[in-house]
């Protein structure tokens, strides 16, 4: 459930869910039972055989989605990584060299995925990083069409950004995005790495704002709770790689398959309701606690259950007051709250979470 438990077996309510990962919480029964099925049939064959898991969850991932091929990985960095490939492989074919991103996105820390990045902490003595990468600043209209040209060959953008501190694309900004497309034929990936699979109450945040990208990156959500990610793209993309060209050995592995099949089945369609249902309620608590602590809670941000508190003070002092409470979250881009529950979570639970975050407000 929406639970975990320390050595000295002291409860704690879970609104961080592994980072945006235990959408159905911890120990789901349908996810165990998925599970251990798998694992007494195979655990792992080979990239060089057709896997009936591998491919069951890619027939209802592509059919929720309306994509045409899914390659699978490990991880959102890994599909980060095979997203930027694919950018560079279009691009060079037609000879437009550069790949653009934006501040405060995170895709990975991986080369590649480091290399989209504005993040010096993690890029610290690593360098040198990928060339022909420009990193704009995120909701800048301006930027946009002083940078992107002719020679762009490809976007990565969270829509909803995760480690950035939950700021949201803006409307313009995609638009303006958009349009710059169509004028320019460069592709565009949206990392949904950490806001997908239902995580904002739509399959992937950017259906949010009624748009299309070329390239989708998923991972946490996706797998149940393991390892699990993958690349989807549209039918003009499916045949971008010749034979070999990328491959992964444990990608889409069997037991991680079942996981995700069993994650989907046990949410779509059955607890999309319930997911708008407590996100709504979610939202009036948080809303609640601005209006009762001006001073210190500055913003809401974020849609559904991928939501942020931007605060007047650094958000890990709330963390650790959170944490005795006995409420386990986050912070991220220093002064945001980060709150990514499990999607089973129930009235109860906000309301506990309400007085738990009310309480360390009042110390912090």
């Amino acid at each position: 459930g929406s639970r975990i438990f320390d050595k000295n077996g002291n409860e704690y309510l879970d609104f961080l869910a592994g980072i945006a990962v235990n959408l159905l919480g911890h120990s789901h029964p349908k996810i165990i039972q998925a599970v251990e099925n798998q694992i007494r049939r195979y655990m792992h064959l080979s990239n060089y055989f057709y896997q009936d898991v591998q491919i069951e969850l890619a027939e209802k991932i592509l059919t929720l989605s309306g994509y045409s091929k899914i390659f699978y990985t490990n991880s959102g960095a890994e599909a980060n990584e095979g997203a930027l490939k694919i950018v560079r492989r279009w691009g060079n074919q037609r000879n437009k060299k550069t790949v653009v991103a934006f501040t405060g996105g995170f895709h990975g820390r991986t080369y590649g995925a480091l290399s989209l990045m504005d993040k010096p902490h993690y890029k610290e003595l690593m360098g040198p990083f990928l060339d022909g990468i420009k990193i704009l600043t995120f909701n800048d209209v301006d930027a946009l069409k002083s940078i992107l040209s002719h020679d762009t060959a490809g976007v990565f953008i969270e829509f909803i950004q995760g480690e950035g501190g939950i700021s949201e694309a803006q409307e313009q900004f995609v638009q303006e995005l958009w349009d710059l497309k169509k004028k320019y034929n460069f592709l565009i990936v949206a990392d949904e790495v950490q806001s997908g699979i239902f995580r904002t109450g739509k399959l992937f945040a950017f259906q949010h704002w009624d748009v299309s990208p070329d390239i989708i990156t998923i991972a946490k959500g996706f797998g149940g709770g393991l390892p699990l990610g993958g690349i989807l793209v549209k039918s003009e993309l499916e045949n971008i790689f010749e034979k070999g060209m990328h491959g992964t050995t444990f990608g889409g592995n069997a037991v991680s398959c079942a996981a995700g099949i069993a994650n989907l089945n046990v949410i779509y369609p059955d607890l999309l309701d319930h997911i708008n249902f407590i996100s709504d309620y979610l939202d009036g608590i948080l809303q609640r606690i601005k209006q009762e602590f001006p001073e210190k809670v500055l913003e809401v941000r974020g849609r559904g259950l991928m939501r942020g508190l931007v605060l007047s003070f650094e958000a890990i002092r709330l963390v650790e007051k959170l944490i005795d409470e006995r409420i386990i979250t986050n912070a991220t881009a220093k002064n945001v709250l980060r709150l990514v529950p499990p999607l089973i979570i129930s009235k109860d639970d906000v309301d506990l979470f309400y007085i738990g975050l009310k309480n360390a407000l009042q110390k912090v």
